[in-house]
């Protein structure tokens, strides 16, 4: 086995699952909507919008997630709909993070519904660490009620194909040695980050399987595709060079990310919820007394095209307030204005040098550092949603 553990652990359909969950604690002899033909999505009243989750039912008759909802229906018109319900996604999402920090030593959400956990160096606690993926999987239906796939690798990239494989409830392993004869065997479009323009590209020239990338010249893809060829090709071979969760923070980022449980299309609504992953990732940064020099906004849209972008700050910072004006600035910048289906904030570059300050803001700053620590203090001894800021509770739907 490999030296190094990563799992990724991934919610099976999770707006659908919270959403039954939810249900059966309301009504125990209610029908299980996860054995029915059923989908979360927008506007279950107006039908329209798109399918952010299904059931393993619904998947039979061709539903599938990011389709408009009348196609949905049109393959399927027993199709049960219901609508999403962030405030019931959030508090399940932090029972599952929170059951996952019980035996991980790190655990970074990539979202609201799946975690990357470091499991490296815990076999003298666990013993070997693919049974006891079994074990996680098992206890987190036993105790939550809903089911996870997990991915077991030696770094993130790995993991994350590897939870990607046969779903429900099961436990996929994808070390170097099975690359070959597990990823490469599948379709060009299934490698992370490998949108719907970029595999019509990739079969135009001929590359129809993960494999066929991993065996393209490098210097061909890089001619084609740019910076995008060169990380495509290591993705294909196996080679994450997003950053291992760590504690050398001379390397390590921190970031937040939400997948949202409808598309927003309004920017005021997409910068609130970059408001609060800012909040979530600056707290982490005074956590460890460090701060970052350099602040980043992905986006993947409803038609899962990821983009991103970063600036590299003049004086590095941990203040929440700073964070978010940088962010916002990104924002504006990066938004092509397609719906949104995941929001996501970074914070690199990493030190403890002090931050500087301009003269005519230093009272400001200050005041600003006052209440970072005021609220850190309550969220810490009394939870994360003692403090809730005004904003959001205004744009409450």
């Amino acid at each position: 086995m490999a030296e190094r553990i990563i799992y990724h652990v991934d919610v099976n359909s999770a707006f659908l699952s919270w959403t039954a969950c939810d249900i059966l604690e309301q009504n125990p002899s209610a029908q299980d909507i996860r054995e029915i033909p059923s989908a979360i999505c927008g506007d279950p009243a107006k039908r329209h919008g798109i399918i952010l989750a299904k059931s393993t039912p619904a998947k039979k008759y061709g539903v599938v997630t990011a389709e408009p909802i009348q196609q949905a229906l049109r393959k399927c018109p027993m199709l049960q709909l219901y609508g999403g319900d962030y405030q019931l996604y959030a508090r399940r999402s932090h029972e599952f993070m929170e059951l996952l920090r019980k035996y991980a030593p790190e655990v970074d959400p990539f979202s609201v519904d799946e975690a990357f956990c470091d499991m490296t160096g815990t076999q003298n606690l666990y013993g070997d660490l693919v049974e006891f993926a079994h074990k996680l999987k098992d206890e987190i239906y036993e105790t939550l009620g809903f089911t996870v796939n997990i991915g077991v690798a030696e770094n993130r990239l790995l993991a994350k194909m590897a939870s990607d494989f046969q779903k429900p409830n099961r436990v996929h392993t994808l070390f170097p040695e099975e690359i070959a004869t597990k990823m490469w065997p599948l379709p060009v479009g299934d490698l992370l980050f490998v949108g719907k323009s970029s595999t019509a590209a990739l079969q135009k020239m001929g590359i129809r399987t993960i494999g066929d990338l991993a065996n393209t010249p490098e210097e061909l893809l890089v001619a084609r595709f740019k910076s995008q060829g060169h990380m495509m090709w290591r993705y294909a071979n196996g080679i994450d060079e997003s950053g291992e969760i760590t504690h050398d923070y001379e390397r390590k980022g921190y970031s937040h990310s939400v997948t949202l449980p409808n598309d927003i299309v309004e920017a005021q609504k997409a910068k609130l919820v970059l408001l609060s992953l800012c909040e979530v990732v600056a707290a982490k940064l005074r956590r460890d007394g460090v701060k970052a020099g350099t602040i980043a906004v992905g986006i993947t849209d409803c038609e899962f095209v990821h983009s991103s972008r970063q600036k590299k700050l003049y004086s590095s910072t941990d203040s929440t307030q700073k964070m978010y004006e940088t962010v916002v600035e990104l924002f504006d910048e990066l938004w092509s204005h397609v719906p949104i289906r995941l929001l996501r904030v970074s914070a690199t570059n990493l030190g403890n040098d002090a931050e500087q300050i301009n003269l005519f803001d230093m009272g400001r700053s200050e005041k600003q550092k006052k209440l970072d620590r005021a609220i850190d203090s309550i969220r810490n001894r009394f939870g994360e949603d003692s403090v809730v800021r005004a904003s959001f509770v205004e744009h409450e739907e």
